[in-house]
Order: C-alpha cells, then sequence, then structure tokens
C-alpha cells in the first residue's frame, strides 16, 4: 500500500523556526485541525507535545479527544461548547454563547475584518454581557487574518482593528484573557510578536506561502509520500495506457503500475499536462482510483516530496494537496 514518510528533523526544524520569531516555544500553539493537515492528528501531536509544544488547535471535539493528554490546553473551533479543564471553545456568534454550558472556557473570536467568522465589532458589549450572565469563563480574545499573505495594508488595518478589541475586553472587567491573531503567514512576516500565542499551522509543516518580497523563513517539508509497485509489463510502440487510453507509447518501453490513486486523495489531475513525480517521473495517463502507471521498474517510488510543488502543478495550494489524502495512508517517522 501506499505510505507517507514524516521526517521528524524536518517537522523540529520548522518548530525552531517558528520559536525564533515568538521568543519561546510555550507561546507556539499547534493546528492539529483536518488529521494535522493530512500528516497525521496522534502522530503529529505526540512529536509537538515531545518538542515542548503545551497548546494545541483542532476543528472539533473528536479530534481533541484524541490528543487531549498530550497538551495542557486544547482549543476547539467549532463544536458544542462544554466545561472541561482542558478544552476551550471558540465562540464564533451570540447563539454560541447563549447555547454554551455554563463554567465552560471560551475564546472569543472577533472578526476584524476577513468577515467569514466571529463577533462583529458592533457586538462586543452583548457579547461581553452574555459571557458574564451565561457564568462563562472567558479564556482567549482571537481574530483571522484574512490577507496576511499578501503585500497589502490589510493587514495591519486588520491589527489595529484587534488592538482596539483588547483594550475593550479590559474595559470591560476580563482579566488574564489570552490574546492570538497570528497565523503563519502572520508570524513569518511578522518582526517582533506580543502576543500570547500564535496558531500555526502550515508553517510546521514545511511551507511558507508568502511572496518573494518578504524576507524568506526557510521550512523544510515534513511530509513525503511514496507508492509501491502492483504490477509490471513492457508496453510496445502505438500500445496505449489507462482509461481513454490517453497515453500511446512512442517506443517499447517497461512501464509498472503504483498503488496510489485519487481512491486515496491523489489528484486526478490532467492527463494532457501530466503530474511529474518527485523522481521526474511522468504519470502515464489518467490517474485511477487505486493506481497510477510509470515508466519505472522499482519497487517503490517517491511521488511527492514537497507539496508546494505538487500544488503548482495541480493548480491549487499545499493546504489541498495535504489534507486530501487519506488518513487510511500508514506513516512512518524517519
Amino acid at each position: 500500500m501506499a505510505f507517507i514518510k514524516i521526517n521528524k528533523q524536518n517537522f523540529y526544524h520548522n518548530l525552531n523556526q517558528i520559536a525564533l520569531k515568538t521568543g519561546s516555544v510555550e507561546k507556539i500553539a499547534i493546528v492539529l485541525k483536518d488529521n494535522a493537515y493530512g500528516h497525521g492528528l496522534e502522530l503529529m501531536g505526540k512529536l509537538a507535545s515531545e518538542f515542548g509544544i503545551r497548546h494545541a488547535v483542532v476543528r472539533k471535539t473528536s479530534e481533541a479527544a484524541v490528543i487531549r493528554s498530550l497538551f495542557e490546553t486544547v482549543l476547539i473551533l467549532g463544536d458544542s461548547i462544554i466545561k472541561d479543564e482542558v478544552y476551550s471553545f471558540t465562540i464564533n456568534t451570540l447563539e454560541d454563547i447563549r447555547k454554551a454550558q455554563k463554567g465552560a472556557k471560551v475564546e472569543l473570536k472577533v472578526d476584524t475584518g476577513m468577515h467569514r467568522n466571529g463577533i462583529a465589532l458592533d457586538e462586543l458589549d452583548e457579547a461581553f454581557n452574555l459571557i458574564k450572565e451565561q457564568g462563562l469563563d472567558l479564556t482567549g480574545v482571537m481574530t483571522h487574518y484574512r490577507s496576511a499573505d499578501e503585500l497589502s495594508s490589510e493587514f495591519f488595518w486588520q491589527q489595529k482593528q484587534f488592538e482596539r478589541v483588547k483594550a475593550r475586553v479590559k474595559e470591560a472587567g476580563f482579566t488574564n484573557v489570552r490574546v492570538h491573531s497570528h497565523n503563519t503567514a502572520a508570524i513569518l512576516r511578522t518582526k517582533s510578536f506580543d502576543e500570547d500565542l500564535v496558531r500555526v499551522g502550515i508553517g510546521v509543516y514545511g511551507y511558507n506561502e508568502l511572496p518573494d518580497l518578504f524576507d524568506e523563513v526557510v521550512l523544510r517539508p515534513v511530509m513525503s509520500l511514496h507508492a509501491k509497485k502492483i504490477s509490471r509489463k513492457v508496453l510496445k510502440a502505438g500500445e496505449r495506457i489507462g482509461y481513454g487510453g490517453d497515453f500511446i507509447a512512442s517506443h517499447d518501453m517497461m512501464v509498472s503500475t503504483y498503488d496510489l490513486g485519487y481512491g486515496d486523495g491523489w489528484s486526478r489531475g490532467n492527463s494532457a499536462q501530466p503530474y511529474i513525480t518527485s523522481e521526474g517521473l511522468p504519470v502515464l495517463g489518467r490517474v485511477s482510483m487505486d493506481s497510477i502507471s510509470l515508466e519505472s521498474e522499482k519497487e517503490e517510488v517517491c511521488v511527492m516530496n514537497d507539496a508546494q510543488t505538487a500544488a503548482k502543478r495541480f493548480g491549487t495550494i499545499s493546504y489541498e494537496v495535504t489534507t486530501a489524502l487519506s488518513a487510511g495512508i500508514p506513516k512512518e517517522v524517519i
């Protein structure tokens, strides 16, 4: 079966690069949602914990339960809000506050300009009052930047909006509230960091999506994707491969089939512009549900060792390439 290699040294290198920006490992909250961006929730949680990371971010309580014992705090971005010693829950709407269980730890997400989720600025006073009335424990206030990975003034505009939010939290009488707004792009471009946490996702997995105009922070891909040979055969000149026979052999060639396909979350792509593996082998014809064909006799091939490079070939982003991969693909740490 196809398999994934997780490079522990590269992972720790990336965490070190982020720690140099924050000034402390203790300020890193690793984002482990969506199966740790396809890298393996429990596996990456354990590696992060061993490195000294104390905080994690996930999407659902079911994810949090898998890594609960590894971290001091786990922020859950979207689920029913319950009282728990380890979990805190994101408040995206006033209705979230009304439905929350009394005594639950909550972190108020404020919409400073992304206009996706979060409490509007003109709803803040009502949100503060409801939190007090419902007996909730406000442990954090947060926002999310819509253009941190672009060279524009919007990033600074949202930062100013968030500064006002932090002031209003204090004015409302809340204390011991951690503040966090930075994602990977924001922390990589920041010269001085003065918040309590950074929520870092794609960066720890090895990808810097900032334009070249920004100071480069060298990150190293953590994941590589490999496939094993199923069968091989000699293809004669003029013979075709796979569905539709899109690939026509120009010469006699040795072709092997490998156990990776779109059923595993690998992109089907466009056979007219074939994907080329990290070993320089073009995919021959269409990607099947469970297999690809390559001109190779190797028992194993490395299909991808850099999701950013693969994403450019597929016309997408590194996030989609890694998170699309099936959680059932075996993983090994190297």
